[in-house]
C-alpha cells in the first residue's frame, strides 16, 4: 500500500477530530497545560477552516444560548478594562478570553463527529486519564513528599479535572456507552484516590455531590440492576477508598481544625486564615467599584495593599480564592452576573434534556454538562472558578462536547453536501 495513501486515510477530518478529542479528554490530569495548547490550537485551526469554507457554523439553539452568555462574560471584562483605562495593563490577561470566544467555532467543528464515537472517546480517554492521574499522584505524594499536582503543577486544577474524569467513567459505566463496566469503576476509584492525594478538600466535597448527581440521572439503569450487587460494588469501592485515603483525610482535617483555632485567635497566616483575609479584602475592593470592578491586572495590587494595610502581612495571590468574588472585584456586578449566566444557561440546557430525553447519548451529554457545573461551582467556592488556563480549556472541552451530545445536530462536511446534492 502507498504510504501516502495510508497517511491520508488517517488524516481525514473525522479522524483528526478523533485524535483531537482523545487529547482533549486525556490531557488535563496527566499533561496539564497541554490541554490549553490542544483546545486553543484546534479552535484557531477551526477558524481557518471556517474562513476557507471547509466547515460550516452549527447554529443549534442551546449552543447559541451558551454563546450569548459566554460572549457577554467576555464583554464585561473588556468593558471593565475600558472603564478603568487599563487596557494596556489588562491586555495579557484579556488574551486568555480567546479560549471562551472559541466556543461556537469549536462546537461547529466538533459536531462533524458522530455522537456515538465522541461519547466513547470521552469515556475511554477519561478512564486512561484517571489511571494516569493516580500514577502521577502516587509518585508525587510518596517519592517527592508533596501534595499531588499531576501534570497541572497545581493541586486545585489537578483535583478538579480529575474529578471530571471520574464522573465520566461513572456515567459511562451506568449509561452502558462503554462495555467494560468493571474497568470503568476501577478507573473511577483510582481517580478518587488521586484526588485524595491532592489534598484539595473542596473537591473532596464535590466528589460525593457529583456522584449523587450521576446516580440520580441514571436511576432507571440502577433500578434494573441487582440491588445486592450494587451494594457489594459500592461497599468494595468505599472500602478501598477509605483504607487508602483515611490517613490523608485525617491529616488534612487536623490542619483545617488547627487553622480554625488560629483564625479564632486572630491569626490569618494559615491557609484558612489567608482565604478569610482575601475574602475581606475582596469585598472591600468590590464596594469601592461595584459596577464595573477594577480590571484584571489591578487584583494583585489590591491584594498586596490589603494584606499590608489590614493585616500587616506581605502576601499576594493571583485570585481571591472564590470565583464569584474574583469576578466582582475584576469586572464588578457586570462580570459576576454574566459569570452566573454561563452556569445557569449550561444547567438549564442539561436539565431540559434530562427531563425530556430517553436517548442514552443525549443523557450522557447532559450529564457531562451537569457535573461540570456542579464541580466547578463547588470548587470555585474556595478556589478558582474560571481564569486558569487548564480550568478554562477543560471547561470549554466539557461544555462544548456535552452540549453537542445533549442537544446538537451532527453536521456533514461541505464537500459531502456538495457531492450529495446532484444525487438528490
Amino acid at each position: 500500500m502507498n504510504p501516502l495513501l495510508s497517511i491520508r486515510r488517517h488524516l481525514t477530518p473525522a479522524q483528526i477530530n478523533v485524535y483531537f478529542s482523545i487529547l482533549c479528554f486525556f490531557c488535563p490530569p496527566v499533561l496539564g497545560s497541554a490541554v490549553s495548547f490542544v483546545f486553543n490550537g484546534g479552535g484557531l485551526w477551526s477558524v481557518l477552516l471556517l474562513a476557507l469554507r471547509r466547515r460550516r457554523f452549527n447554529f443549534d439553539p442551546p449552543m447559541l444560548a451558551m454563546t450569548v452568555a459566554i460572549y457577554a462574560y467576555c464583554a464585561a471584562y473588556l468593558l471593565a478594562s475600558v472603564v478603568n483605562n487599563a487596557l494596556r495593563a489588562d491586555a495579557p490577561h484579556l488574551l486568555a478570553l480567546v479560549t471562551f470566544l472559541l466556543f461556537p467555532i469549536s462546537y461547529s467543528s466538533w459536531s462533524i463527529t458522530a455522537k456515538a464515537t465522541l461519547a466513547r472517546i470521552v469515556v475511554v480517554a477519561s478512564m486512561a486519564a484517571c489511571f494516569g492521574a493516580l500514577v502521577l499522584a502516587v509518585a508525587q505524594y510518596y517519592w517527592l513528599g508533596m501534595r499531588a499536582e499531576g501534570g497541572a503543577g497545581n493541586a486545585i486544577p489537578f483535583a478538579t479535572v480529575t474529578c471530571l474524569g471520574v464522573m465520566m467513567c461513572l456515567a459511562g459505566a451506568l449509561s452502558g456507552i462503554e462495555r467494560p463496566k468493571g474497568l470503568l469503576l476501577l478507573a473511577a476509584v483510582t481517580g478518587i484516590i488521586a484526588i485524595l492525594y491532592s489534598g484539595t478538600r473542596i473537591i473532596w466535597v464535590a466528589v460525593p455531590v457529583s456522584v449523587l448527581a450521576v446516580l440520580l440521572i441514571n436511576r432507571r439503569k440502577l433500578e434494573e440492576a441487582s440491588l445486592a450487587r450494587l451494594l457489594l460494588i459500592a461497599a468494595a469501592m468505599s472500602l478501598v477508598i477509605g483504607i487508602l485515603g483515611f490517613h490523608i483525610v485525617s491529616e488534612r482535617a487536623d490542619f483545617l481544625f488547627s487553622d480554625w483555632d488560629a483564625l479564632a485567635k486572630g491569626d490569618h497566616s494559615t491557609a484558612t486564615g489567608l482565604r478569610v483575609a482575601l475574602w475581606q479584602i475582596g469585598l472591600d475592593a468590590f464596594r469601592d467599584a461595584p459596577i464595573f470592578g477594577h480590571g484584571i491586572a489591578a487584583s494583585q495590587a489590591l491584594m498586596k495593599q490589603g494584606f499590608h494595610d489590614q493585616f500587616g502581612m506581605a502576601a499576594g495571590f493571583s485570585h481571591f480564592h472564590n470565583g464569584f468574588l474574583t469576578a466582582l472585584v475584576q469586572a464588578g456586578l457586570a462580570g459576576a452576573i454574566t459569570l452566573v449566566a454561563i452556569f445557569v444557561v449550561a444547567a438549564w440546557n442539561a436539565a431540559r434534556v434530562l427531563r425530556a430525553s430517553a436517548d442514552p447519548l443525549e443523557r450522557f451529554g447532559a450529564t457531562m454538562v451537569a457535573v461540570t457545573v456542579i464541580i466547578y461551582l463547588i470548587g470555585g467556592m474556595t478556589g478558582i472558578l474560571l481564569g486558569h488556563d487548564i480550568l478554562d480549556s477543560t471547561f470549554m472541552v466539557f461544555v462544548v462536547a456535552g452540549t453537542y451530545l445533549a442537544s446538537g445536530r451532527q453536521q456533514e462536511l461541505p464537500r459531502e453536501l456538495a457531492a450529495a446534492a446532484p444525487a438528490a
